[in-house]
């Protein structure tokens, strides 16, 4: 039998600036439509990983699972990139990051 193919973690975590929102449930709407976007958009998992009880700020993550670290990674670029340009908010710090399991 052959070699099992790598099974590739693809991620992004992500620092966000929210200056509209006025009160948490507010910027929960708003940290739930980017999620929701992203789920339904690029099929990755999305959750909010910290800064849960911050009114301005929150921190994503999101992963997806293929066989190719450059698919995966160009995927979460993607995914940034509506973050940036869709919605009303200031990016601190964003990283991409690809873990191989074989």
């Amino acid at each position: 039998p052959g070699q099992a193919p790598a099974m590739i973690v693809s991620m992004f975590q992500i620092l966000l600036e929210l200056p509209e929102t006025s009160s948490i449930k507010d910027k929960r709407r708003i940290v739930k439509s980017i999620k929701d976007r992203l789920t339904r958009s690029f099929k990755v998992s999305c959750a909010e990983t910290d800064l849960q009880d911050s009114l301005r700020f929150a921190q994503l993550g999101a992963a997806l699972v293929s066989n190719s670290a450059e698919y995966g990674e160009m995927v979460m670029h993607k995914a940034l990139g509506v973050i940036e340009r869709d919605f009303s908010l200031r990016v601190h710090d964003s990283q991409v990051a690809s873990e191989r399991f074989d």
